[in-house]
């Protein structure tokens, strides 16, 4: 499958944004690759370069607009299975060549760039359903399985994985293992990190290993959710596998709008605590809600799936909380059908680039007791940048004891509307912003990230967001499974030999 590019670049020559030393290629490495998957397997055209610098990051995608991408790889390699992943690791961790894996390049945060050079191994032609445990609900899959595919395969033997993300037609099964991603309908069916029960992967240092199988186990620490969310910094996943269901043979759908967003999260909150999970519970602020649904309140969309017994009991639950709401009014299910037509449009990113705003979302988890903090100090902190036109947000995941508010913020550099503002003067900009979330964030003891994963964009902040031992463990296990560091150098905040001590994008 074609990877979906965001936005066109201009004719002529590409430049690099991203200042980072680039590794040196040592003599002989590009024959040894050549040796190990076959010259047509390895790429070093400038075309393919410039494709595999860049992804889905908005940042990324102003700098487009002005012929730059962030960072470029040496090399592409394409490689056919497991084996060939072995063997690319390998070179690459005896020649001291840093390694990124690549698949859709559909994230948001950066986590798939090469910014120290060296190779690039795209991961998509492992893109095979390899089998279905039918007695107990289980997938074997290749990671490079674009979500869409596999959603109609498993449809047309009457299963579902019940992750949809946003990005469904351009993301893997790999992808959303590295960054812990969420799906929309995640209330229901949880994470990828709740679906995952195994993995096979090879570690920086070379190492084959499986993880997970049984349903439970007590047998030391998890490694499956050691290496899940771990952004390719400790090892390239070969194969999962996952929890599938049954695919839903019925579906309920409601509609509320409430007078605040406080409100809404309130009945949020009630519900999920009397133990009903409909597959979407999703509050929009008035300001989304006005954008999205032409709506004056503060819009609840309710949608269910499953067997008719249970979503009729999760739909009884959703409506006797929210009608127990004051000021509550019942809105046209039209407006459910209208999010679910428009729920994955991203078109609209290049032309709001075009006119020269810079735009992102950030998605943050906290418990109930810190969301109403969390939304306002957020909001505010927002509207306080130098330059800012919007700040909104609405709940796009609920659990039993917190959720995720994911925010957008837009706005012109330097606040005086100059469509032509400087690359420098953006980044500043768009870096002061994700810098005011990330404070607020780590002050209320959120998490800096629900689904979209670190990348860069949110590298700066892991040590603030674990906790001084906390990231020193965690480069402990990099150092562990990745002893040269070879493995997506940057990301994650973790040092890295490839580059200056406390590097970071910006």
């Amino acid at each position: 499958m074609p990877v979906q590019e965001p936005i066109e670049l201009p004719p002529g020559p590409i430049g690099r944004r991203i200042d980072a030393p680039r590794a040196p290629i040592p003599d002989g490495f590009l024959d040894g690759l050549c040796s190990d998957l076959g010259d047509e397997a390895v790429d070093v055209s400038e075309d393919t370069a410039v494709a595999y610098g860049r992804d889905w990051w908005p940042l990324a995608v102003v700098w487009a607009t002005q012929g730059l991408v962030p960072a470029r790889p040496d090399v592409v390699v394409r490689v056919r299975d497991a084996a060939e992943i072995e063997a690319v690791v390998r070179r690459c961790n005896e020649s001291g060549v840093p390694l990124t894996v690549a698949a859709g390049r559909s994230g948001v945060c950066g986590g798939a760039l090469a910014v120290a050079g060296g190779v690039v191994m795209d991961v998509t032609a492992l893109d095979a359903v390899l089998d279905i445990d039918d007695a107990s609900l289980l997938l074997r899959v290749q990671p490079g399985v674009f979500g869409d595919v596999l959603e109609a395969e498993l449809a047309g033997r009457g299963y579902t994985l019940g992750h949809w993300p946003q990005s469904i037609e351009m993301s893997t099964v790999g992808g959303w293992l590295a960054c812990r991603g969420a799906g929309q309908y995640s209330t229901r069916y949880g994470k990828i990190e709740d679906m995952v029960v195994g993995l096979s992967a090879v570690t920086g240092g070379g190492t084959a290993l499986r993880t997970g199988g049984p349903p439970r186990a007590a047998v030391g620490p998890d490694l499956t959710q050691t290496i899940v969310g771990s952004e390719g910094t400790l090892a390239v996943i070969t194969e999962a596998t996952l929890r599938v269901h049954p695919a839903a043979p019925h579906e309920e759908r409601a509609v509320y709008g409430f007078p605040s967003f406080t409100a809404g999260l309130d009945a949020c909150r009630r519900i999920l605590r009397r133990g009903a999970t409909p597959a979407v519970l999703r509050l929009y602020d008035a300001e989304e809600s006005k954008r999205n649904f032409e709506h004056d309140t503060n819009v609840l969309i309710v949608i269910d799936e499953g067997d008719p017994e249970v979503v009729g009991a999760a739909m009884r639950v959703a409506a006797h909380e929210c009608e127990a709401s004051p000021g509550v009014e019942r809105l046209d299910e039209g407006v459910a059908q209208r999010w679910v037509g428009h729920r994955n449009d991203v078109s609209a990113l290049p032309a709001v680039v075009k006119a020269g705003v810079v735009v992102d979302t950030i998605e943050l988890a906290a418990p109930w007791s810190a969301l109403d903090a969390l939304y306002e100090q957020t909001c505010e902190a927002l509207l306080g940048v130098d330059g800012a036109l919007v700040a909104s947000a609405h709940c796009s995941h609920s659990y039993l004891d917190g959720a995720c508010l994911y925010f957008t913020f837009a706005g012109r550099a330097g606040g005086d509307g100059d469509a032509d503002a400087t690359p420098e003067a953006k980044d500043a900009f768009y870096r002061a912003s994700v810098d005011a979330v990330m404070a607020r964030c780590v002050a209320l003891g959120a998490a800096i990230s629900h689904h979209h994963g670190v990348g860069l964009a949110r590298g700066p902040w892991v040590r603030a967001a674990l906790g001084d031992g906390a990231f020193e463990v965690l480069c402990g296990l990099k150092q562990v499974f990745d002893p040269h560091g070879i493995l997506n150098p940057g990301k994650l905040g973790l040092p890295s030999p490839f580059l200056p001590d406390g590097w970071a994008w910006s």
